[in-house]
């Protein structure tokens, strides 16, 4: 089985982030992609570098990079729920788009720039776990300009078996979504008919980290554990905070109807509410 879940931030950069990976980055925006815009070379921008962590210098572990028809992408992994995610979104979009040029420079060097916004819950309302924005006309659905592209894959959303898969895409995503169970020596032919996954899968169940790297890993690991138990405690308190709301309005709506033939202490008795709740709905 692979040693790291590749989700994790820090993982998922160092695999789709390093230079000598550049060719799982290449099939992984490929899968994204229109077939037309297919590409076969990229530049990274902030390829992945260890020093950079002792310098402070990545704290954001977005991969930017930018292909041979001089096409940014912006690429993030996004494994804790967060709100605003739409709004976090288009920042990141806008500081790749802007920070092709100097302040000065013509706006004609801005290159087209595509936003992947890989997403370990749910956010968007479509049922969809691929979802593509671009800049339309409201009224005649004429692309006003293809400088924007915006994708959010929403990996809690991908159903399908291995027996389902049909695109390269399904593929990437199956990996993401289950490669603690995937053997090196023994991938599913689905997604073995993908070489860069089969290569994916291998970069993963060896990948080395040094003792700096394996704490980073296992504290973004920590983190979002916790994260995720504070989420779930949350929805449960929410949960049974309704329940008890429900509850004493039903037991309120249940008073009112026996004011007319109860005393105060037998309607307490009968609806669980306090001689105060019962004589303030009398006199109210």
């Amino acid at each position: 089985m692979c040693k790291l879940n590749p989700k994790v931030d820090f993982a998922f950069k160092k695999l789709f982030g390093s230079e000598e990976n550049k060719c799982i980055l290449i099939s992984f925006i490929n899968s994204i992609i229109s077939e037309e815009n297919q590409i076969k070379n990229i530049e990274l921008k902030n390829p992945y570098n260890i020093s950079n962590y002792r310098k402070g210098k990545m704290t954001i572990l977005d991969i930017k990079a930018v292909d041979e028809k001089g096409i940014w992408y912006d690429i993030e992994m996004q494994i804790a729920e967060q709100g605003y995610y739409d709004k976090r979104a288009l920042y990141y979009w806008s500081k790749v788009y802007s920070d092709q040029i100097e302040s000065g420079d013509d706006f004609e060097l801005l290159r087209k720039t595509i936003g992947i916004n890989i997403l370990d819950f749910n956010y968007l309302k479509e049922e969809d776990f691929h979802n593509i924005y671009r800049m339309y006309n409201e009224k005649t659905k004429e692309e006003f300009s293809d400088l924007f592209e915006m994708h959010f894959i929403e990996l809690n959303k991908f159903k399908k078996d291995y027996k389902d898969i049909k695109t390269a895409l399904d593929r990437w995503v199956s990996f993401l979504n289950r490669a603690y169970e995937i053997d090196k020596d023994e991938i599913p032919k689905e997604l073995g008919e993908d070489e860069n996954i089969k290569i994916a899968i291998e970069k993963l169940d060896i990948m080395y980290l040094d003792k700096e790297e394996r704490e980073i890993y296992e504290n973004d690991l920590k983190a979002l554990r916790i994260h995720k138990a504070e989420i779930k405690t949350a929805e449960e308190n929410g949960i049974k905070k309704g329940r008890e709301e429900g509850e004493k309005k039903k037991a309120f709506e249940i008073a009112k109807n026996l004011l007319d033939v109860l005393d105060n202490e037998t309607i307490a008795i009968k609806t669980g509410l306090t001689i105060d709740e019962i004589e303030k709905l009398r006199y109210n």
